[in-house]
């Protein structure tokens, strides 16, 4: 498991920038994924996961600011045409499972498709209440508070925690 300690908000930003720019060009050159590239964020309230998605969307060139969908649980954003070579990603999936009790909820939302589309980025916070439905090879990133008030740990994995 990785790790990764930011001292501040725009720390995070930073490394969730870099990491979304990396995987936009390794993305634009894969062909034959099965399925949508799909990021679990977990952690408590006010861990980092959507400063993490503000600084992943910047990193794909999306100009608009991320907020957190958790009263209307999904957002889809089209990247713009110059983030992109196709087949590559053409939409980025943010979504927030707080509210989801249980995975069924979100396949009635359309989610298997976003899930089976391999031109698809998402990103799921509080991605635990839904790991069922998840791909394994999903990407989970931990969240957690560090000693210092704006200090987060984040902790990457290839697969969920138990």
């Amino acid at each position: 498991m990785k790790k990764f300690i930011s001292s501040s908000s725009a720390e995070t930003k930073r490394f969730a920038e870099t990491l979304a720019r990396r995987i936009k060009y390794q993305v634009s050159s894969i062909k034959y994924r099965r399925h949508a590239l799909v990021f679990a964020l977990e952690g408590e309230l006010g861990s980092g996961k959507t400063t993490f998605v503000q600084g992943f969307f910047r990193g794909l060139g999306i100009k608009r600011r991320a907020v957190s969908p958790t009263f209307i649980i999904m957002r889809k954003v089209k990247l713009p045409a110059t983030s992109y070579q196709q087949p590559a990603t053409r939409y980025v999936y943010h979504m927030d499972a707080y509210r989801i009790r249980k995975p069924r909820e979100l396949l009635k939302m359309g989610f298997k498709e976003i899930l089976s589309d391999s031109c698809n980025i998402v990103l799921v916070e509080w991605a635990g209440n839904v790991k069922r439905i998840l791909p394994k090879s999903t990407l989970w990133l931990y969240f957690s508070h560090g000693m210092d008030k704006h200090e987060r740990i984040i902790r990457i994995a290839a697969h969920a925690r138990a």
